[in-house]
C-alpha cells in the first residue's frame, strides 16, 4: 500500500473504533439498568417462593399447574435478542434451541415454538418451523404488561390440556464475561423442588377460603415472575455480551491502527529516503 491508501485506512479504523467506543458504552448504562431491574425483582421473587414453598410443606395440596402427564405436544419458548454485535450471545442460544426443538421431534412429540427476539425469529424461520408471534419484539427490554399477558395465555391452555408441557431457554447470566444458555421447565410446577426447601418450617396455618383457592392464586403468580426473571436475566446477558463484545472491537482497532501507523511511518522514511538517493545522484 501507498501513503495515501494506509492514511485512509487508518481514518476509516478510527472511525470504526468510535462507533464500537460509543456502543460498548450504551451497552454498559443498559447493563447497570437491566442489572437494577433483576436486582429489584430477586427478592420479591425469592420471598414468593419461599411462601409458596413453606405453604406446599405444610400443606401438601395437588394443583392443574403442578400436573404432570405425558407430553403429547410441549411449547418452547427460546429467546435471543433483537439485534447483533453482541459476540456467540445468538449462536450459542440458537444452537441449544434447535437441539431442543429436534429433540422433541425425534419423540414424535408435536412441538410449538414461541420466539422472543428478531434474531431468534430469523433462525427458527430458516428452518422451517412454524412458530406462533405473539410475545414482544423487544428483547432487551421486557416488559411486565405483556410477559403476563402471554404467561396467563400459556396457563389457561395448560389447564385446558391443550399443552402438556412449557420450556423455557434462554441465557443465564453469570458475569460480565460468562453467560450460560439453559433451560427449564416452566410448566407443569414440580411441586417437590418447591417443597423441598431446607427453610421448610412446621407452621399451622388458618387457611381462608380454601387450601386450593391459595394455591391457584400463589402458582400463576409464581410461574410469571419466573417467566419475567428469565427474559431479564436474558437481556442483561445479552448487554454483557455486547459490552465485551465491544471492548474487544475497540481494543482490536487500537491494535490495528497502532500497526498501520508503524507502516505509515516506515513507508513514510522509505519515500524520504528515496527523494535523498535520487537527490544525491542528479548532483
Amino acid at each position: 500500500m501507498n501513503l495515501k491508501e494506509i492514511k485512509q485506512r487508518i481514518h476509516s479504523v478510527k472511525s470504526t473504533q468510535k462507533i464500537t467506543s460509543a456502543m460498548k458504552l450504551v451497552a454498559a448504562a443498559k447493563l447497570r439498568r437491566t442489572q437494577t431491574s433483576i436486582e429489584h425483582l430477586r427478592p420479591y421473587e425469592q420471598k414468593l417462593d419461599s411462601i409458596l414453598s413453606s405453604f406446599l410443606c405444610n400443606t401438601p395440596v395437588s394443583s392443574g399447574y403442578t400436573l404432570s402427564r405425558e407430553v403429547k405436544k410441549v411449547v418452547i419458548i427460546p429467546v435471543a435478542s433483537d439485534t447483533t454485535f453482541c459476540g456467540a450471545f445468538n449462536s450459542n442460544i440458537i444452537r441449544l434451541a434447535k437441539e431442543v426443538i429436534a429433540e422433541y421431534s425425534s419423540k414424535g412429540v408435536e412441538t410449538e415454538v414461541l420466539p422472543i427476539g428478531k434474531k431468534m425469529q430469523e433462525a427458527i424461520a430458516k428452518q422451517g418451523i412454524s412458530t406462533v408471534e405473539v410475545l414482544m419484539q423487544h428483547a432487551g427490554n421486557p416488559q411486565y404488561s405483556g410477559i403476563s399477558y402471554v404467561a396467563k395465555e400459556l396457563m389457561q391452555r395448560f389447564l385446558a390440556n391443550e399443552i402438556d408441557k412449557i420450556e423455557l431457554v434462554y441465557t443465564h447470566f453469570v458475569s460480565a464475561g460468562k453467560q450460560i444458555p439453559q433451560r427449564e421447565t416452566l410448566l407443569p410446577v414440580d411441586i417437590s423442588s418447591l417443597s423441598s426447601d431446607s427453610a421448610c418450617h412446621n407452621i399451622d396455618y388458618i387457611i381462608e377460603p380454601s387450601k386450593e383457592d391459595i394455591v391457584n392464586s400463589l402458582i400463576p403468580n409464581v410461574i410469571t415472575l419466573r417467566l419475567y426473571a428469565a427474559l431479564l436475566d436474558s437481556a442483561v446477558a445479552e448487554h454483557a455480551a455486547r459490552m465485551v463484545a465491544m471492548q474487544v472491537a475497540t481494543d482490536n482497532a487500537n491494535d490495528l491502527i497502532g500497526e498501520l501507523t508503524l507502516e505509515y511511518n516506515k513507508c513514510r522514511q522509505q519515500a524520504i529516503t528515496n527523494e535523498l538517493l535520487d537527490i544525491v545522484s542528479g548532483s
